[in-house]
């Protein structure tokens, strides 16, 4: 368990993102976890060295000392935040990491799509998701 605090940088207008992120909150007893709506009128994902299509395409966090992690690597930060590392312990494992990898890439391909079958309201304009890249590495 982590006690650095992590932010997230999450899609608020994603049902499966907020769905995930109350999760995460419930669970973060020591106030770890930063979360940062990234359709929230007012971000600015320059802050962070990242366009708005970079933010919306993958999950990203930043770690304290300001180094911005994506994907899976993201996800990994936030649960250990959250008090939660021992459960994605696994997805970390060499072949597990990959496959897992290849299979976010498809949910943030498609996350705007499926939403709107549970409700997405793109209210803020903001959620056009572009290819899913990022020029960070995780770290």
């Amino acid at each position: 368990m982590s006690d650095e605090p992590f932010k997230l940088l999450y899609d608020g207008e994603c049902p499966f993102c907020r769905r995930e992120v109350e999760f995460l909150k419930r669970r973060d007893r020591k106030n770890n976890l930063i979360l940062e709506d990234i359709a929230a009128v007012g971000f600015d994902p320059a802050r962070y060295g990242l366009t708005q299509d970079e933010a919306m395409g993958v999950l990203h966090g930043v770690l304290p000392d300001g180094r911005i992690v994506s994907r899976l690597d993201a996800i990994r930060h936030a649960y250990r935040a959250a008090g939660l590392g021992w459960l994605v312990a696994p997805t970390g494992l060499p072949g597990v990491s990959w496959a897992l990898d290849r299979l976010y890439g498809v949910f943030a391909r498609n996350r705007v799509r499926w939403g709107t079958l549970f409700g997405r309201r793109c209210e803020s304009g903001k959620c056009a998701v572009a290819p899913a890249t990022s020029k960070h590495k995780p770290a």
